[in-house]
């Protein structure tokens, strides 16, 4: 089997946070959490990392992996920029943020023409995850069968603000049905809430499966997502706030029936730094993972 790509999408403008995350130092010896997720890749059996950034990123991102991951395992870059959008589109001059996770999936087409995994450049996922998904790409054989880590809600949750979630519906046989994007879940009073659009509340047990954006992906998924990504630009260019989700091609797939999507469950705890308040939580609960042994103090032998 032809090792699979891991595609971290480290686009993001970072506005609640305050800075640069992608390569805010948070462990021992000054790793990021993306270090964290190419170390466990490397060990899982990924043959590649494509990272998709802003261009005016490019330099500093690369500045900060190069040394590091240097004949260890290849990396590149691909950049997602707004004017990324079918001829004839009219980008609104207010619009800062990028197109979303779909279009950064999207434009990283010219990069990959393997079976890959996509990940966020500022969540921590766990070594299981990886694992898991490289015995999905070698397991799975139909071009047409995808695969997504699904976490359970209660070990996803911030301790500083609310946090968005895709809660997903599952088959009988594991198979993703569904995904419904919760933009605003927070915890109060012991219980973890949910605010619709509406402004009426929900309330949920937080055993539900997640969806962390950590996708498995075949090069199928190309076509699709310029298909569906042309269609939704026409009908939302000029929405500053818009974004192209993954969740919102693949349910429609799903729905279609032209794809399947195996839900690999996972009860590992994900942590990431939404909120600058956030990275004391991520350091010390890095450290204890080093402690444990789980990850050398220095993780990179530089």
């Amino acid at each position: 089997m032809e090792k699979p790509v891991l595609l971290v999408l480290a686009a993001g403008m970072g506005s609640r946070y305050g800075g640069l995350k992608q390569i805010d130092q948070v462990g021992p010896s000054g790793e990021a959490i993306i270090d964290y997720s190419i170390y466990d890749a490397i060990r899982a059996g990924y043959g590649r990392v494509v990272f998709v950034v802003r261009r005016e990123i490019e330099k500093d991102v690369r500045a900060f992996f190069e040394p590091r991951l240097q004949g260890r395992i290849p990396i590149d870059f691909v950049h997602q920029e707004l004017e990324m959008v079918p001829p004839g589109t009219v980008v609104p001059p207010e619009r800062k943020k990028p197109w979303g996770t779909g279009h950064a999936v999207m434009v990283a087409r010219e990069k990959i023409d393997t079976p890959f995994a996509v990940i966020n450049a500022d969540d921590f996922y766990g070594p299981g995850a990886y694992r898991q998904t490289v015995r999905f790409f070698a397991s799975s054989h139909d071009e047409n069968e995808y695969a997504m880590v699904g976490y359970r809600l209660e070990n996803t949750l911030s301790d500083h603000g609310s946090v968005a979630r895709g809660i997903c519906r599952t088959s009988t046989d594991g198979y993703l049905l569904e995904v419904t994007e919760h933009t605003r879940i927070y915890r109060e009073g012991g219980k973890i809430l949910s605010r619709q659009e509406d402004g009426s509340i929900i309330e949920l047990k937080g055993d539900e499966p997640v969806s962390m954006n950590f996708w498995c992906f075949k090069p199928g998924i190309f076509d699709e997502l310029e298909k569906q990504f042309t269609e939704f630009v026409r009908e939302h260019a000029h929405d500053p706030k818009a974004e192209f989700f993954i969740p919102l091609p693949v349910s429609r797939l799903i729905r279609e029936e032209k794809i399947r999507m195996k839900v690999l469950p996972n009860s590992e705890e994900w942590f990431g730094v939404t909120y600058k308040e956030d990275k004391p939580v991520v350091i010390r609960k890095i450290r204890e993972l080093v402690e444990k042994g789980i990850y050398p103090e220095k993780l990179w032998d530089m």
